[in-house]
Order: C-alpha cells, then sequence, then structure tokens
C-alpha cells in the first residue's frame, strides 16, 4: 500500500520498526478494555505480533491495520486499517489510539482515508465495523464514517456481545 495521507494524518503499513509504538498501544487502559489483553508484554513480543499478525494479513488479505502518524511530525498516534475475523461477512474497520489522541478526530479522518482506499483501491462494496455497547467513542467514530448499525453479535471463540455495523462502499 502506497502511504495515505489527509489533512493531518499519514498513514502506512506497519513494520517491526514500529514494534515499541505496538507494545504502548497495546498495553494503554482503553486496548485494554475495549479490545482485550492480547498478551504483548514486551518489545520483542510486539515486533513478533507485527510479523505473525500484522505484515501476514497484508500479504494474505491485502490490507490489515495501519500506522497513523502526524503528518509533520511523523509521531506515531494509533492504528486504523482493515480486519479480516472470523464470524463476519466483510472486513472490519478497526482502529486505537494512544489515550492522548483520543477525542481529537483523529480515528475519524484516519477511518475516512481508510475506506476511501477500501473502496475505490481495493474494491471492496462493503465494510463492518463492531464495539461494545459501552464504547461510545467508537460506536461515534462508526456513525461518522457513514456505518449503520445491523444488529447485536457474538463471534467465534467470544463470550462477548458485539454491536455489529456495516457500510456498502
Amino acid at each position: 500500500m502506497q502511504a495515505l495521507t489527509t489533512e493531518r494524518l499519514l498513514i502506512r503499513e506497519l513494520s517491526i520498526v514500529d514494534a515499541a509504538f505496538i507494545f504502548r498501544l497495546m498495553n494503554a487502559p482503553n486496548w485494554i478494555r475495549f479490545i482485550g489483553d492480547r498478551n504483548v508484554k514486551t518489545v520483542a513480543e510486539a515486533s513478533n505480533y507485527i510479523s505473525s499478525k500484522m505484515i501476514k494479513s497484508y500479504r494474505i488479505n491485502g490490507f490489515g491495520l495501519y500506522l497513523v502518524t502526524l503528518k509533520i511530525t511523523r509521531e506515531p498516534m494509533g492504528i486504523c486499517g482493515l480486519v479480516k475475523r472470523d464470524g463476519l461477512n466483510h472486513p472490519d474497520l478497526g482502529f486505537a489510539f494512544l489515550p492522548q489522541y483520543e477525542g481529537k478526530g483523529y480515528a475519524s479522518e484516519a477511518a475516512a482515508a481508510v475506506l476511501n482506499y477500501a473502496g475505490n483501491t481495493l474494491h471492496l462494496k462493503q465494510v463492518e465495523g463492531i464495539t461494545t455497547k459501552n464504547n461510545s467513542a467508537s460506536v461515534s467514530v462508526l456513525e461518522k464514517a457513514g456505518m449503520k448499525y445491523v444488529k447485536n453479535i457474538k463471534l467465534p471463540g467470544d463470550e462477548s456481545d458485539f454491536m455489529l455495523f456495516r457500510r456498502a462502499l
């Protein structure tokens, strides 16, 4: 993928050089609360996670989660992208940001760029998004991205109840 740019953001594929950032992100309070503990307890484990999950997704699916940085400083803030998830019929729009970047519109800006890429470059026809009902910030990002609530679902191997959103591209 060629890097995506928006007014404030640069969005690019992750690489193992981003391991220290991914370690911080995956251990942030809202990641643990809303996404879940992935048992990434060291930078080395974060590097392995990037290699075995994120980079693998680029190769197998043609898409994945991307690093979101401030365009001017290149400072990493979060991730946003598409995930092929068991139990969903279409790619899932996923995103997470470090606490200091939440509530500033970065997730919505990144989501709009990723959805534009999904439709215009990847030629996807639909995307989905899931979140828990108590994650009002994610519900807001999904709705701002033009996604509509469909129903509550459970995913294979997960007892949580998720709200399913969907959007045609």
